[in-house]
């Protein structure tokens, strides 16, 4: 979800050259209950690819350029090698990654897993909820490089 609110944060405030990943410390598959989150709250969401771990392209207006998601480790090839920023968002990542190669700069802005939600009653509730927290932190911090 950061990767996405991120990117979408980026285009608002026309910070120019912001191209945004996602990974983790390790690989699974998106979770279903995030795209429909991601979906709720406006996105197109289209799988583009099947098996295990399904690739996403994830799209918050008509006319702009996809955004691909997929679960996949932060060294994966699709991520770059270096000269990033590394924004380390899952609560137990910031410990769980203490170097991260080719970055320039590591910036945890940790946020709760919504995975504690799953399978309760608040589930949709607490993916909403972490989501907008996500969005309008990431809206925060372009706003204040932007425009």
């Amino acid at each position: 979800m950061a990767q996405i609110w991120a990117q979408v944060a980026a285009t608002y405030f026309e910070v120019p050259e912001v191209h945004c990943y996602s990974g983790g410390t390790e690989e699974t598959a998106l979770f279903p209950k995030v795209a429909e989150t991601l979906v709720e709250q406006g996105f197109k969401v289209f799988k583009i690819a099947a098996g295990t771990n399904p690739v996403y392209a994830i799209k918050y207006s008509a006319n702009a350029a996809p955004m691909i998601g997929f679960s996949k480790s932060y060294d994966h090839p699709f991520n770059p090698t270096s000269n990033f920023v590394a924004i380390l968002t899952c609560s137990q990542a910031d410990g769980g990654c203490p170097f991260i190669a080719g970055a320039d700069l590591r910036v945890p802005i940790t946020y709760e897993d919504p995975k504690t939600s799953d399978g309760t009653p608040q589930q949709a509730q607490v993916y909403a909820q972490i989501s907008l927290e996500i969005a309008t932190e990431m809206f925060y911090v372009f706003s204040q490089i932007g425009r």
